[in-house]
């Protein structure tokens, strides 16, 4: 009897299941993957496969017969598939990594899928664990709204092998790419300084998949938290290259358990605050139970301080768990970097109890809850809206295929709650923001910018030739010790005890040698990365993220036109606003160095190598010394205000060092040999 009741169950499950894959249409767009040979996807390795997009446009419906109608495909080519995830492998409805690859099923093909900048390396997310399906394109956007990257996401639906499969989400993989995680990628030959500063990301992760472990950190109750290479890959890290990134972490770890706040040898120094703070409000909103010791990526560009992010694997927050398994850990009323849990490593937690970043993270949290910010509840509850509308017609089918009993405007109703309670306990617990709420910052000005120069005979990289003038508007010198820009995509740092006299004005340019051959002088320095055409926010800000100047230029109207003509902007007046384009002009006035202070080349080191005793002498004064190993890593730092002075070097091991020279006129570097 039971046997036969169990057939009947199992025949009406299954005409349920196929009856659900009667899909024909669809308000999302629709990905369409047939393997060679009708493979099933496995783990590893990867498979051959076809891949058609049907995409009408947006508003517009998307039908499964388009699938042969080359005008509806957004994209019609090869890929290879596996299917990616660690728990979520224990789920019938499985996610998949893919690549799009060219015709020869080798070449990576680096293309816009669904409106997505150009790229080869796409996941797709199958929401496994929340059933709310919502929950990572929630995050994922509210990371990019506060000018944190995060994989950019698209809906949709997709069938395999004739099989509906469900709701996805094709987002983008994290990887180093100027559209994605913006850093330079670094190469197996960059061993030495600076070229071994970056660029890296890196995670704190577990070990599914086969990646080493590249070292541990304790976290606050002494377990140890791993962390991963994944720029560059584990089989291509070098010694060197693991030493360097290691060494921040450590250097982090340490610096943040003694408190140092120093913006020269504490962890301002190390860091980029805001990306932190905003990292950690981030899991907090969302009561991330994976966050900080699982799926926590950091990255680090070359010459750049270390930033946390991108956020990744948010489907365990907002009150979703494993319950299943027994946990119950997303609440509303923790802080989940100290509740006991997955805490991550230590500076986590001392970062958040030192009183200055704690002040700073209260700052940010109520400047983002503000009536019409990303993280306030009126305007959160209207994206979830939004969101809710676009996808219910999926979710249907997608309950349908998989058997979910769930009702959906219930749990949104409880995230929507959830949210609220979890907004309102941050509001009360977070602390004070009083003592950081006007920071004075210096008057410095973004009062140039060449974002694309002319192209020449003579100069064909234009690139080479890319500046920005900085001006102190002010009427006493300014130090700028721990002053950088912030973001990613152009990386500057004022060096220790570097400043800037009333009135004057330095330039940073993308190549010193390239632009002294066209300018006649050399720029006060040089910094990495590069000034993209189509516009940028560049943040000038202190050590601890206070936001000194802020532009964002564009080579649109109203932006005058200084885009590859041999005209650069030229704010009129430093007193205007220079975030308003009418406060601009498009300039071919050639820039003279009156007033601009520059790099001296006029320094004399000798002798070099050196065994004990180096001479150090400039033409104008020298404020300090700083001398880097290969690795980046101060071995010794030096308060001058003399025209000549000594280094004692006995002692140090021999080899390749670096020596920072800062002078009234700017920095350079030296490379030294220690015998």
């Amino acid at each position: 009897m039971n046997r036969v009741f169990l057939i009947a169950f199992l025949s009406a499950f299954f005409y349920f299941q196929l009856s659900a894959q009667d899909f024909t249409d669809s308000n999302l767009p629709i990905v369409i993957i047939n393997t060679d040979h009708g493979m099933e996807i496995p783990d590893d390795p990867r498979i051959l496969a076809d891949m058609k997009i049907i995409y009408r446009g947006p508003g517009l419906r998307n039908y499964v017969s388009d699938q042969n109608t080359p005008g509806y495909l957004n994209y019609n080519g090869r890929i290879n598939i596996e299917i990616r995830g660690s728990s979520t492998q224990v789920a019938e409805k499985k996610q998949y990594g893919l690549t799009t690859l060219k015709n020869d099923d080798k070449s990576n093909n680096n293309v816009k899928l669904l409106g997505l900048p150009k790229e080869n390396d796409w996941i797709l997310n199958g929401m496994v664990f929340d059933t709310a399906l919502i929950r990572d394109y929630l995050s994922y956007n509210l990371s990019r709204q506060i000018g944190e990257y995060a994989s950019r996401t698209v809906y949709c639906e997709v069938i395999i092998n004739g099989n509906y499969r469900g709701l996805y989400v094709l987002q983008e993989k994290i990887k180093a790419d100027e559209n994605r995680v913006n850093i330079i990628k670094i190469g197996v030959n960059d061993n030495s300084y600076p070229e071994v500063t970056g660029g890296y990301i890196t995670k704190s992760d577990k070990t599914t998949g086969g990646d080493p472990v590249a070292w541990t950190l304790p976290s606050w109750f002494d377990t140890p938290v791993d962390f991963i290479h994944e720029l560059p890959k584990p089989k291509n890290v070098t010694s060197q290259q693991n030493d360097y990134i290691r060494s921040r972490f450590r250097l982090l770890q340490e610096t943040s358990i003694a408190g140092d706040t120093s913006p020269l040898t504490g962890f301002p120094s190390i860091i980029d605050i805001t990306s932190f703070i905003d990292f950690i409000l981030l899991n907090e909103l969302a009561s991330n139970a994976d966050g900080y010791m699982y799926s926590t990526f950091f990255h680090k560009d070359r010459n750049g301080k270390l930033r946390a992010g991108p956020i990744w694997d948010f489907d365990l927050t907002y009150g979703n768990d494993l319950f299943f398994w027994g946990y119950d850990r997303s609440k509303t009323n923790v802080w989940q970097l100290s509740n006991g849990e997955n805490d991550g490593a230590r500076f986590w937690k001392e970062l958040f109890e030192n009183p200055l970043f704690r002040c700073h993270a209260a700052k940010r949290w109520n400047s983002l809850t503000r009536p019409g910010q990303p993280f306030n509840q009126e305007v959160i509850e209207s994206f979830i809206d939004r969101t809710v509308e676009t996808i219910s017609e999926a979710v249907g089918r997608e309950y349908a295929r998989w058997g979910q009993k769930a009702d959906h405007s219930r749990l949104i109703a409880d995230l929507k709650l959830f949210i609220s309670r979890r907004i309102a306990w941050i509001s009360a617990n977070i602390g004070s923001s009083t003592a950081c709420e006007n920071t004075p910052v210096p008057p410095l000005v973004i009062s140039k910018i060449d974002y694309h120069p002319e192209s020449s005979s003579e100069f064909p990289d234009s690139k080479d030739l890319e500046f920005i003038e900085i001006k102190n508007n002010g009427n006493s010198r300014v130090d700028l010790t721990g002053i950088y820009f912030g973001g990613t995509g152009l990386v500057f740092q004022f060096q220790p005890y570097s400043s800037l006299g009333p009135l004057e004005s330095i330039i940073i340019a993308g190549n010193s040698a390239a632009f002294r051959l066209k300018y006649g002088f050399t720029p006060f320095a040089t910094f990495s990365g590069s000034l993209p055409d189509e516009g940028k926010e560049l943040v000038l800000a202190d050590a601890f993220g206070n936001i000194i100047d802020l532009v964002s230029y564009s080579n649109k109207a109203p932006w005058p036109d200084a885009d590859g003509n041999g005209s650069y902007l030229k704010l009129t007046d430093p007193d205007l606003d220079n975030n308003d384009p009418s406060n601009w002009i498009a300039t071919r006035e050639t820039l003279v160095n009156e007033n601009i202070i520059s790099a001296d080349p006029a320094t004399v080191l000798f002798p070099n190598p050196v065994a004990n005793i180096l001479n150090v002498r400039n033409n104008t004064l020298i404020i300090s010394l700083m001398l880097y190993d290969v690795l980046g890593r101060p071995v010794k730092i030096s308060e001058v205000n003399s025209l000549e002075c000594q280094l004692d070097v006995t002692g140090l091991p021999s080899g390749t060092y670096f020596l920072k020279i800062v002078t009234l006129s700017g920095t350079l570097t030296e490379r030294l040999l220690k015998h």
